[in-house]
């Protein structure tokens, strides 16, 4: 099992059958303990989905620290599933993504679903060079989507399947939009 699934699989069991969040041991690869970068984690319960929740920019002191939180995270806190059981933790599958910066787009022509994951996000400010993405201080609807999602294939149902999670109205609101590539682990 990949390093960074075995992570997100410690963590998540930790938590359920312990109470206890793990720490990232020094024992890791030095990529989890020096870099930095957004993370999702993907639990599936019996191939259905059950958790999955993340971070599209670093707020962890580095990679490991951010799957454990990630992974504790979707298995606990998303509000869509009931938090993981005992019972079902010989049946989980995890997939942990880390996420490139994510870099604006002008338009749809700049997505590619199956290669690009996409950040729709509405400001309540206008500014002369407008980047929301990377400040925490402006409140904003924001919606997600991870590159490669089976069943999409244009940019075009990317954005409304996006927007539409987020609440977003992009014929009345401003939006801006981010894409990002990801690394998935399996």
């Amino acid at each position: 099992m990949d390093e960074y699934v075995l992570l997100a699989k410690k963590a998540v069991e930790s938590c359920v059958k312990e109470g206890k969040t793990i720490k990232a041991g020094k024992d890791l690869p030095k990529e989890l303990l020096e870099n930095k970068a957004g993370v999702f984690v993907t639990i599936e319960y019996k191939n259905q989905l059950k958790g999955c929740i993340g971070t599209y920019l670093p707020t962890k002191i580095n990679i490991a620290e951010e799957i454990i939180s990630n992974a504790v995270a979707a298995a606990t806190k998303d509000c869509r599933f009931e938090p993981v059981r005992k019972e079902e933790l010989p049946y989980l599958s995890f997939s942990v993504y880390i996420l490139s910066e994510p870099e604006p787009v002008k338009n749809l022509k700049g997505l590619d679903p199956k290669r690009f994951g996409i950040i729709v996000k509405t400001s309540p400010f206008i500014y002369p060079n407008e980047n929301p993405v990377f400040d925490p201080d402006i409140v904003s609807k924001t919606g997600l989507l991870l590159p490669g999602l089976e069943g999409i294939e244009k940019a075009e149902d990317q954005f409304s399947i996006v927007c539409q999670k987020a609440g977003i109205d992009p014929e009345k609101e401003k939006v801006f939009i981010y894409r990002f590539s990801a690394k998935k682990h399996q």
